[in-house]
């Protein structure tokens, strides 16, 4: 076990390439605007989606 992290450890600093701190936090910003958009329009269908609903039932019930 203890071989096992000393090789995982010896992997992640040697062989494994990491993004440049401001490249990580660009485009940590992007996902984020397109996660709150994402979001946004969700919401916005639900609750058109929610009112037509709720229209179609009343239009029933009457």
């Amino acid at each position: 076990m203890v071989d096992y992290i000393k090789e995982s450890y010896s992997e992640l600093k040697n062989h494994v390439t990491w993004t440049p701190w401001a490249e990580a936090q660009r485009l940590t910003v992007i996902v984020a605007v397109f996660s709150l958009l994402l979001a946004l329009a969700v919401w916005g269908v639900d609750t058109v989606f929610s009112k037509l609903i709720s229209l179609y039932f009343e239009w029933i019930k009457s």
